[in-house]
């Protein structure tokens, strides 16, 4: 299985929970200079189940991509995995959390899948008999990335942001 969106109006789902969580997160550090906080929330029994689940997805055939919530945490994940393809992502946040510990934080346990329309019936059927937290974010799109109805510009502009950072560090 490999981590990048293959087709437009695919969609995209979470499996795990989003928590209100931004300890010893890239965020935390960059934006707001705490170097030294908790870690992020984990539950081992938790880890196992999703992972099983996403085992169970990827030997059924039923997505198109699976990639970890980690460094950088939900935005980062869809982020490099638009970028393979030039493809994008419209979501919706998770309004019971804050907006930064959605996008940004790194609580572990968290999988972003994607589906293609013709398997989704079959998917949602087997992540709620397996009896795990899992959320519907949202779609693949054509290169626009989208949060909340808010355009971002498009996953071409952000590659090429991501693509020059460390350039633009060195001073190059």
């Amino acid at each position: 299985m490999t981590l990048d969106f293959k087709n437009e109006g695919d969609a995209i789902f979470m499996i795990g929970e989003s928590k209100n969580d931004i300890n010893s997160s890239e965020y935390l550090y960059s934006f707001h200079g705490v170097k030294n906080s908790p870690a992020p929330s984990f539950d081992l029994d938790v880890e196992y189940k999703n992972q099983s689940v996403v085992k169970r997805l990827i030997r059924k055939n039923l997505i198109e991509s699976a990639h970890d919530v980690s460094d950088g945490g939900l935005f980062i994940t869809l982020a490099e995995s638009a970028m393979p393809n030039d493809l994008g992502f419209s979501i919706e946040t998770d309004f019971d959390c804050r907006a930064d510990a959605f996008l940004f934080g790194e609580a572990q346990s968290r999988i972003i899948v994607s589906v293609s329309p013709q398997k989704l019936d079959e998917f949602v059927d087997e992540l709620a008999a397996a009896d795990v937290e899992f959320s519907n974010l949202g779609t693949v799109t054509n290169g626009e990335i989208q949060i909340d109805e808010q355009s971002f510009g498009t996953i071409t502009e952000a590659k090429a942001l991501y693509n020059g950072a460390l350039g633009k560090m060195m001073g190059e």
